[in-house]
């Protein structure tokens, strides 16, 4: 017989001296399962050790190996030190070691609390233990989570970097002190923006005098903000400005909770509505005074809406700058040009050779797309079926291998950020850092290693659809059907077919602009 051995750090008994190191009871599971493992007489195929995880966590990458290795038929046993140890949620415990583990001819054992599927009799303290253990998750969440709100609800600041202007004060937790280098540069933007300028013109100010955006500064003054480096990422960009300046944070409010997490299960956030939000006047200093906050106010409110209340542009988060990759911005021509809409890349203006720029109205691309789609629908749909399906694989093939390519893109960012977590880690137990700013300093790595997880699991999800797709022969065409010899395109048409637009800069000496249509289906 060959047993499989699992080791899990729990959340209390982190003591490991350096990197390369198990923990103490990681060292201490080892021996009690290998010794158990001998006196059976079982051959040990493996021993799978996750060290600071979460017992809730099912990115766990050793758990993850396991349990492939199961599907696999590598072994025949799986061993830990308890039940909890494998998992914590009842609904892998249903899944794995009441589902899959009897259909793979692998038998579960916990030493500590006697869990062994062989032995049906011990089922239902099984399941006991997985729902006690399901507990202890929901009060550990809803404990932390009664913290965090009370400390919300009196003003404290609980992140892990201040906001850009501030710095966390090191004779008060939760309190906000001016950082002056930053400060002086948030009030400029602030009255830049009330003498006039624009905020993209205020981005390129910025950038032309080599001043560094909010991310930079953190990198540059040791702060240990990770953030994967892309294009232009140091560089001042409109949504930038335009985020600082409706951010009561630098008139002395503290502003908190505009995301929420949907479930402790999954730590997926989304966004609150502003009556959700938690906001305490008078917290900290302002680093902008009252007068010219409600002056910059009224002039971004006069400026916010081009288009008619209630409306969203036609291409709006779907039309993307060839050149930078940036999504592109929508504006509006004057009423006594016309009123045109028309889409640009803000990038071009932001710094000196940010962008080469991409340009075109909205009716022009309008007409570009209604064109192309016509063109497919007369091209496609008097082909025959076995043509008609060749030429869907490899659209979906195509597909397959751009979601395949992003994925891995945003696995090696995930390994980045877990890596600033362990060196975090080692600082903490070096002395180097205290406890809780390596809660805090910790907080937003892991903050952005679920977000790309979460982005991991929906390209994953896609490429499951795509799967299903290829295997049955779905047919695009019908899609296409529905929209031939349309004349006029809607948001509803819009979102139902494009993935995304890529528009270049307009070819020199003509009115030709680059357009390359990537379709939904």
């Amino acid at each position: 017989m060959k047993v499989a051995v699992y080791c899990r750090l729990s959340e209390e008994d982190r003591n490991k001296q350096f990197e390369t190191d198990d923990s103490g009871s990681i060292q201490n599971q080892k021996a009690m399962l290998l010794q158990y493992a001998m006196e059976q007489g079982w051959e040990v195929y493996n021993i799978y050790s996750d060290d600071d995880y979460a017992g809730a966590d099912r990115k766990r990458p050793e758990f993850n190996r396991l349990l492939e290795d199961a599907e696999r038929r590598k072994f025949d046993i799986v061993l830990c030190k308890t039940q909890s140890r494998f998992t914590r949620e009842l609904e892998l415990v249903e899944k794995y070691i009441h589902g899959l583990f009897p259909i793979w001819g692998i038998r579960f054992i916990s030493i500590v609390d006697n869990a062994d599927t062989a032995n049906k009799g011990n089922k239902k303290s099984r399941q006991i233990n997985g729902l006690v253990n399901e507990w202890y998750l929901e009060d550990m969440s809803e404990n932390i989570r009664s913290v965090l709100t009370n400390r919300r609800k009196n003003g404290f600041h609980i992140g892990a970097f201040a906001l850009y202007g501030y710095k966390k004060d090191p004779e008060q937790k939760g309190h906000l002190i001016i950082d002056e280098e930053a400060a002086a540069v948030v009030r400029e933007v602030f009255t830049l923006f009330s003498q006039g300028y624009g905020k993209t013109a205020i981005a390129r100010m910025l950038n032309d005098r080599g001043i560094p955006n909010p991310t930079e500064y953190k990198r540059l003054h040791g702060l240990r903000y990770q953030q994967p480096r892309m294009k232009n990422s140091t560089l001042w960009k409109y949504f930038a400005i335009s985020d600082m300046l409706t951010n009561e944070i630098y008139i002395g409010n503290m502003v908190q909770g505009k995301y929420g997490s949907v479930s402790y299960k999954t730590k997926q956030n989304k966004p609150r509505p502003k009556s959700e939000w938690y906001i305490v006047e008078g917290t900290h200093e302002p680093i902008i005074d009252r007068e010219l906050w409600d002056r910059v106010q009224a002039l971004v409110a006069q400026r916010a809406k081009p288009f008619d209340v209630g409306t969203i542009g036609l291409f709006a988060r779907k039309a993307r700058c060839a050149n930078c990759g940036y999504t592109m911005r929508s504006s509006k021509t004057s009423p006594g040009r016309g009123g045109k809409h028309y889409l640009q890349c803000s990038n071009r203006h932001v710094a000196k050779d940010a962008c080469i720029g991409s340009f075109i109205s909205v009716d022009k691309l309008e007409q570009a797309v209604i064109v192309e789609l016509n063109r497919l629908s007369q091209e496609y749909l008097d082909k025959d079926e076995l043509g008609r399906s060749l030429e869907l694989c490899g659209n979906l093939q195509e597909q397959k291998a751009r979601i395949q390519s992003d994925i891995a893109i945003y696995e090696k960012k995930i390994a980045e950020y877990s890596k600033g977590i362990k060196d975090l880690y080692m600082d903490k137990v070096k002395g180097l850092i205290s406890q809780s700013d390596f809660i805090d300093l910790s907080k937003d790595f892991a903050t952005g290693r679920e977000r790309l997880e979460r982005v991991v699991i929906d390209g994953q999800n896609q490429l499951a659809e795509i799967d299903k797709k290829i295997e049955v022969g779905d047919n695009p065409w019908e899609l296409i059907e529905q929209y031939t010899n349309i004349e006029h395109l809607s948001r509803e048409i819009v979102e139902t077919l494009i993935d995304y637009i890529s528009i270049g800069k307009r070819i020199p000496r003509t009115r030709n602009v680059p357009i390359e249509i990537h379709w939904n289906f």
